[in-house]
């Protein structure tokens, strides 16, 4: 008997043993996916990479059994995909003292945890759309129903992920098909269908790959050749596209002149008093005209200058100034700076106060000519949660978190984007720091600026963060058919065009200046009128195909 007991105990054993590593597989694969995924982001730019996983993704879904399944893969292949691709968070740990560095990666997984709800919902949706067709459908029209839908879904969701609990748009996937500096690669798509909408497009690309693959390797006769040489073109073309520089496109010089400046202020020192006046002098020098007699706009990046401006503040608050505690002084020295005929745009802080009490900060550009008069001040109205105000201050608080910036001061929005007219200038629209990624919502609709200014401090934000923000700014100006000019503390800023071309970048962690003249816009494009509308109007197209290819009957 105890033989017979062993010997039906092992494979029992056994098979219980596979059956729990069939199930970490599971749930290992599809985090692995959206690990995998996120290498098409910047700067590793593994484009390929992301496409093939996100056409196994795929595949993972069509073979889900129940939508609880399907969800959950979504979910897993979210987390993987966040974790990676927004590691940059967590060197913001680093640069305070209110909470310990080590907390940062468990922020980056707790915030993934949330944000891979969107592919889990578009996951989810597509596996249903797809399987509500009539009896008899062919498994090769659901298969590409199910891609169809995928793409609209992901739009969607993508959409939402913009604007739900005051949105983090961070990483769109489209983002992966933007070529290099000197080319567009598919995002020659976004002046029509959007950064969403060119989201789509890489889910529809990927799973089309799945279903070629898969007729190529399952399929018979003709039909499996066709599919075969179908993927080769495919591969072909799509390479090309990323591949091919740019040099069709029109390189005209705009009519003004500018100088921006990346004075490499590390995020370590930027706040040291010791340091304000030799950080100032650093950006003056790299300011200095040229020519004495030139008419240009110059650009200082965001957080660089740590005097008040404006006068009228109680004045124990201009203790921080470099000169003499008086805003107008100070105001003079930038504008002998800077020189005559010179307009300065500049990253600053301003403050809101109730009976000299102050109540709020913003996060502000100040826009200075050469004798020192204030032209206009642009407030942020995207902020960052946890870093420019912390949400439910009276609960977290008292359990020891506070904001990552420094400052007991939670930050104000202001009213959005806006264009101002500075003459001779040109007409400027304004985005500071993470507002430039939120897609559709960078232009004032009626009133288009020549160009719009980017300031930013990407301090924070380790090696990753820059490049994928500047990916994202190449976007916004694809999209919108503008020139987007970025100063940033230590990088990476640059001059891009209205098709997206990085025309000159000064590299992370160097001080520069580039000087030149802004490039010209484009006239609206489609996406400029249109706005998010485009990309939602493609995803109901998608949807309305995946309908009739999910309703299509085997022959």
């Amino acid at each position: 008997m105890t033989a017979s007991n062993g010997s039906i105990a092992a494979p029992a054993a056994g098979l219980a043993a596979f059956t729990r590593l069939v199930g970490v597989t599971r749930a290992a694969l599809p985090l692995l996916l959206g690990a995998v995924a996120a290498c098409g982001f910047q700067p590793l730019a593994l484009w390929p990479l992301t496409l093939l996983a996100v056409a196994g993704f795929v595949e993972l879904v069509s073979r889900a059994r129940t939508g609880r399944a399907a969800f959950l893969a979504g979910w897993l292949f979210g987390v993987g995909h966040f974790t990676l691709g927004n590691n940059w968070i967590a060197a913001a740990f680093a640069y305070q003292a209110q909470m310990p560095a080590w907390l940062g990666m468990i922020a980056v997984v707790l915030l993934s945890l949330y944000l891979a709800v969107f592919p889990a919902l578009a996951t989810l949706a597509a596996w249903l759309f797809a399987r509500w067709r009539r009896p008899g459908c062919s498994e090769g029209s659901g298969r590409f129903g199910l891609v169809l839908a995928f793409a609209a879904f992901w739009i969607v969701t993508e959409w939402m992920r913009a604007w739900v609990f005051t949105g983090f748009a961070w990483n769109p996937l489209g983002v992966v098909l933007l070529g290099g500096f000197d080319r567009q690669g598919l995002a020659l798509l976004a002046p029509w269908i959007g950064t969403y909408g060119l989201s789509g497009v890489a889910v529809l690309v990927a799973g089309l790959l799945h279903f070629a693959v898969r007729q190529a390797w399952y399929g018979t006769g003709a039909r499996r050749h066709l599919a075969g040489i179908a993927l080769l073109v495919a591969a072909a073309t799509l390479g090309l596209l990323m591949i091919r520089p740019a040099g069709y496109l029109a390189r005209e010089e705009g009519r003004r002149a500018f100088t921006l400046i990346q004075p490499d202020l590390r995020q370590e020192t930027l706040n040291e008093p010791a340091l304000y006046e030799p950080n100032f002098v650093k950006m003056a020098r790299l300011t200095t005209p040229r020519r004495p007699d030139s008419t240009r706009v110059v650009f200082w990046p965001e957080s660089g200058l740590v005097d008040y401006l404006r006068d009228g503040y109680p004045r124990y608050l201009y203790r921080a100034l470099t000169y003499e505690g008086d805003p107008v002084l100070a105001r003079e020295r930038i504008g002998r700076v800077i020189g005559p005929y010179s307009l300065l745009l500049t990253g600053a802080v301003d403050v809101v106060l109730k009976n000299d009490d102050e109540v709020a900060a913003l996060n502000s550009v100040t826009a200075i000519d050469y004798e020192g008069h204030i032209f206009a001040g642009y407030s942020k109205a995207h902020l960052v949660p946890y870093g420019e105000y912390l949400p439910m201050r009276h609960l977290l608080e008292p359990i020891g978190l506070s904001r990552l910036v420094a400052g007991t001061l939670d930050f104000r929005a202001g009213p959005g984007p806006r264009t101002y007219d500075f003459g001779r200038w040109g007409e400027a629209g304004i985005q500071i720091c993470y507002e430039i990624v939120f897609s559709g919502e960078v232009v004032d609709p009626r009133n288009r600026p020549d160009y719009i200014f980017n300031p930013s401090n990407d301090g924070w934000f380790g090696r990753w963060g820059p490049p994928q923000h500047l990916a994202q700014a190449r976007l916004r100006a694809i999209e919108e058919g503008l020139p987007v000019l970025r100063s940033t503390t230590t990088g990476i800023s640059a001059v891009v065009d209205a098709d997206g071309i990085v025309r000159a970048h000064l590299p992370w962690r160097t001080a520069g200046r580039i000087d030149g003249r802004i490039p010209p816009p484009h006239e609206p494009t489609l996406f400029a009128r249109l706005g998010n509308r485009a990309p939602l109007a493609l995803a109901v197209a998608l949807l309305v195909l995946s309908a009739v290819a999910s309703r299509r009957r085997s022959r």
